[in-house]
């Protein structure tokens, strides 16, 4: 699993006064944590944490060669679960929504994953929002149909180093979020 994290500093920000962690995060301690997801068995995610910061990564959910079938299910609700507790508390996920797929086998495993995220979001009073593909690639990279590379370099730009296109969604789908005000108290 690869972390990047990144702090973005306000052009006001002075060397010499210390500057609130707000600031150099973009947020307030009191923001809400934010859950993107790019759902598959290479899960990209991006969370925002309470003071802003956004971490994110590739996580792979595949059975051993001795396990059954459900120890992925499992392996991924333990994860969400980790997540949970160590950025102080999920406010919001936020996931891709796939509506189609290339083939039967990747199908019934977003389906699956999916299941068992609204599933844990639902037990633990999560509120959880599928967001269309073209709609993240159209706010990313200012086309509904933009291939994989022009939201990875999109992202880029953004000032993050995505490893793979599963990470550059996840990035682009939790800036849609911020953007978007998700999660924020009204």
């Amino acid at each position: 699993m690869a972390t990047q994290t990144l702090v973005q500093r306000h052009a006001d920000a002075s060397v010499t006064a210390p500057v609130p962690i707000e600031m150099l995060a973009g947020g307030t301690p009191t923001t809400p944590v934010i859950l993107a997801l790019d759902l598959g068995q290479r899960t990209g995610w991006a969370v925002r944490n309470r003071d802003g910061a956004i971490a994110s990564g590739v996580h792979e959910f595949r059975p051993g060669r001795f396990e059954g079938g459900g120890m992925i299910w499992l392996r991924f609700r333990a994860w969400l679960q980790e997540i949970d507790e160590t950025s102080g508390g999920v406010g919001v996920v936020v996931f891709e929504e796939v509506r189609r797929h290339a083939g039967t086998a990747a199908s019934h495993a977003y389906g699956g994953y999916l299941a068992h995220l609204t599933a844990w979001a639902e037990a633990n009073r999560i509120p959880y929002q599928g967001v269309p593909v073209g709609t993240i690639k159209r706010h990313i990279a200012g086309k509904g149909n933009a291939d994989k590379q022009a939201v990875i370099e999109a992202v880029r730009k953004l000032g993050f180093c995505p490893i793979d296109d599963n990470e550059a969604d996840a990035l682009a789908l939790l800036n849609w979020a911020i953007v978007h005000g998700m999660g924020a108290v009204r």
